[in-house]
């Protein structure tokens, strides 16, 4: 009985694509805790993007309830989730997917959105980029005029 254990222990999980034993073998031995946003970002994107997803039954390949709604920490994430839905956010993505500690995101200053820590970017989208470019125009001229 335990060799049967052992041998279903070491298996490749389908789901995960990852070895359920991954912190013995030097996988993602310091996982962190997903925080209160992270979560809802996950089941977000898991219920209006992932085509494996369905609301009456769950996880169609598992037959079961989708594995991430139950997620907590970092680390082994499902195989479909990690490389179809994620990258749809890359802010998620970018705290989901770094070593070590969650990097500190600065705040959109037009909407208020996460935005990467990443080069001199400063606002989370073209758009805002182009809505706070005309607020700053628009300030521009009436201190010209006036």
């Amino acid at each position: 009985m335990t060799a049967a254990l052992t041998g279903a222990g070491s298996a490749a999980c389908s789901a995960t694509g990852s070895n359920s034993n991954h912190r013995a073998t030097g996988g993602d031995a310091v996982g962190r805790e997903l925080t209160r946003t992270e979560k809802t970002a996950i089941r977000r994107l898991v219920s209006k993007w992932c085509a494996n997803y369905d609301r009456d039954c769950g996880c169609l390949p598992l037959d079961c309830e989708c594995y991430m709604f139950g997620k907590c920490w970092t680390g082994a994430y499902c195989r479909y989730f990690r490389e179809a839905v994620l990258p749809l956010d890359p802010a998620l993505e970018a705290a989901l997917l770094a070593e070590g500690p969650r990097p500190d995101f600065k705040a959109c200053p037009v909407c208020g959105r996460a935005v990467a820590p990443d080069r001199r970017q400063t606002y989370c989208s073209a758009a805002c980029a182009k809505a706070a470019h005309r607020r700053q125009q628009r300030e521009y001229m009436r201190k010209k005029r006036g």
